[in-house]
């Protein structure tokens, strides 16, 4: 896999191995971008802006999005195929979430911008003069695009549609993890008529590789990440000198409030697909389950037989429902908060190990679903983020005190609340101190809706008009009339 920078694939003098997390076999060769390549990325992309492109008009625009998203469509299996390598989740997953998502965030955002106005005024002040004013929207410029590993390809196009859409130029840095559907997006770009130097791909690492070149890179007017908040943290640190805008979806420690009046079959449904989607490896995923003490134990026996019924396998078998972790090291990670827990009292439920799958898949980074009783809010595992498939779940008793401990955490992304009280479900969502709170379902989302976190969970919101304040600059002009 080789870096796109102004229209062309470009090879470098270094390169490191993608590995699959199934089983270890390699999955291909990636070119790590220098310093040099980087800089010839941003350099293409303020040469696009300074051309027709940043020019272009909004139904212009639109129409690239639309042509990007059928093609998209057009190539669904290769990215499928590509988005699974990488990370070795199911098929299907990739199928009905990731690539679908792809397609539809270049739709949403054609949509967005094609319907979105700006401000007018007329004017009249008390000595008698007056004016129109109205504001236009510039691009933010050359803005740089940082995802994670665990859902590559949609983040990454939740960014770029609008981004393209505002009329920016943007250089893309995927996760070393995860660079094959960027840079099979890329090809797409191509073949659907984005202008060279619009869209460019940098392959590397973080510190000292192409995600500090790009980040310091003095022609970077911002940067849109998601991922873990430390890193959150190091990008502002880069920025500030030169006062760039920042957008950040980090982390999460979600909670679900589970009530005694709860439909239970539904809630265990919901709280199965909260806790053990992509191996728990979403930012929304729930990792702390607060739950009524009436209904305590039917629900941490349900849950658990439903980890229990998870089954790993290779992302082709149409019988796999579980996939492996993004990597070994990740894997460690995880597995390091399983044997914390264990020190901290746990009562392992249910997983709290590494199955055995056999030689065939022993080289990959599996790892148990796991369920925990007998934490409190006090214990690391339930404070600091695991990004693994693992939940404790905690006993509550009234509303008040289910609501003082969602909220006791130095995060703020998502919540669930599952009750069949109407009154209290508005209520208790809104008291959630969290950018989402989702009532009796989980994942459900409307991509014109705000999307964003509080304290460790990030800075800014994404989703419909919102993502547009971030990637333009509304502009007054203002003639006496």
């Amino acid at each position: 896999m080789t870096n796109f920078v102004g229209g062309r694939f470009l090879e470098t003098g270094r390169t490191f191995t993608k590995t699959s997390p199934v089983d270890g076999s390699v999955v291909g060769q990636v070119h790590e971008a220098d310093a040099t390549t980087v800089d010839e990325a941003v350099r293409a992309a303020r040469a696009a802006l300074d051309g027709p492109w940043g020019r272009s008009s909004v139904p212009e625009r639109a129409a690239l999005l639309r042509r990007i998203a059928t093609r998209v469509e057009e190539r669904f299996d290769d990215l499928v195929r590509a988005e699974s390598a990488d990370t070795g989740k199911p098929l299907h997953l990739a199928r009905t979430l990731d690539v679908a998502r792809a397609a539809a965030n270049f739709r949403a955002f054609a949509d967005t911008v094609a319907a979105h106005g700006m401000d007018s005024f007329l004017t009249e002040l008390p000595d008698g003069r007056r004016a129109l004013n109205y504001a236009y929207d510039k691009p933010l410029g050359v803005v740089a695009v940082i995802v994670p590993w665990n859902l590559p390809l949609l983040l990454l196009t939740w960014k770029v549609a609008p981004a393209l859409a505002c009329g920016n130029a943007v250089v893309v840095k995927p996760s070393e993890e995860t660079p094959s559907s960027a840079a099979l997006l890329a090809e797409i770009m191509a073949e659907a008529g984005v202008p060279d130097g619009v869209f460019n791909v940098v392959h590397g690492f973080g510190p000292g590789s192409a995600g500090e070149f790009l980040t310091t890179h003095p022609g970077i007017d911002g940067v849109t990440f998601t991922g873990e908040s430390a890193t959150g943290s190091a990008i502002m640190r880069a920025v500030a000198p030169r006062v760039r805008p920042v957008s950040f979806e980090l982390g999460g420690k979600n909670a679900a409030l589970v009530f005694a009046d709860a439909d239970l079959e539904r809630t265990v449904d919901g709280l199965a697909r909260s806790v053990f989607t992509n191996t728990g490896q979403v930012c929304l995923c729930t990792e702390r389950v607060y739950v009524q003490r009436p209904v305590y134990d039917e629900v941490a026996a349900a849950l658990a037989k439903r980890a229990a019924e998870l089954r790993p396998g290779r992302p082709e078998d149409p019988d796999t429902t579980f996939g492996p972790l993004i990597s070994t090291g990740h894997r460690e990670k995880v597995r390091s908060y399983y044997d914390l827990a264990v020190r901290e009292g746990a009562r392992v439920l249910t997983g709290g190990g590494v199955p055995d799958l056999g030689e065939d898949l022993a080289g990959g980074a599996w790892i148990e679903p796991t369920l925990w009783t007998g934490l409190t809010n006090t214990d690391r595992v339930v404070r600091e983020e695991i990004f693994g498939p693992a939940a404790a779940l905690i006993p509550f008793d009234d509303e008040d005190e289910a609501v003082r401990l969602a909220n006791d955490t130095e995060y703020g992304l998502a919540a669930a609340v599952w009750t069949s009280d109407l009154e209290r479900a508005h209520r208790v969502a809104q008291r959630m101190r969290v950018g989402l709170s989702w009532v009796n379902t989980w994942f459900l989302r409307e991509l014109r809706a705000p999307f964003g976190g509080a304290g460790l969970s990030g800075i800014g919101r994404e989703g419909g008009t919102h993502s547009l304040h971030f990637y333009r600059q509304p502009t007054n002009v203002c003639v006496q009339l």
